[in-house]
């Protein structure tokens, strides 16, 4: 029986991707592979037995190797202590959302710091009626971020100045 040429194009591919990997991993041809090091005092004085070396081949990602986009930016947020943050700017961006429709028409999130949310309201009913739902808004606010990111909601009613006329109270 005569071996397929197509056959034989592809097996040669194969074993060259495979020789390009293993070169990558750092693995030569004829070296033995490489031995751990002791991580433990008992395995240094030779009370237990070493830890067995890992295989040429792992499950675990190499640090080139692509990755999906909301794994790498969760990691990039993670690693730059920025997932508080990002999830608070989720919350200004999804405010009508998280505290309905009739709600954001006349409340916006200001601003977020140290745990405490700025809610400014359109109108003095609007600020009293944020601060008597402050409780319900810190509990829908932990469903979102996680508990205890938002630990206090303070409002903050219009800034217009009071109108001037003929009347004044004193």
């Amino acid at each position: 029986m005569r071996p397929d040429p197509e056959r034989a194009r592809l097996a040669a591919e194969a074993l060259a991707r495979a020789r390009a990997d293993a070169w990558a991993r750092g693995d030569r041809p004829g070296t033995a592979p490489r031995q751990q090091a002791p991580t433990s005092d008992e395995e240094r004085a030779g009370l237990t037995a070493p830890a067995t070396a890992s295989p040429a081949w792992s499950a675990r990602p190499r640090r080139d190797d692509p990755q999906p986009l909301t794994a790498a930016v969760g990691g990039l947020l993670s690693a730059r202590g920025w997932r508080e943050k990002a999830a608070v700017g989720a919350v200004f961006g999804h405010w009508a959302d998280i505290v309905g429709p009739q709600l954001a028409l006349h409340t916006k999130p200001e601003s977020f710091e140290s745990g405490e949310l700025t809610v400014s309201a359109d109108s003095p009913a609007w600020a009293t009626q944020v601060r008597l739902m402050a409780p319900q808004l810190l509990k829908r606010l932990a469903e979102e971020l996680g508990h205890g990111t938002i630990h206090h909601i303070r409002v903050t009613g219009p800034s217009t100045p009071p109108k001037r006329g003929r009347l004044r109270a004193r």
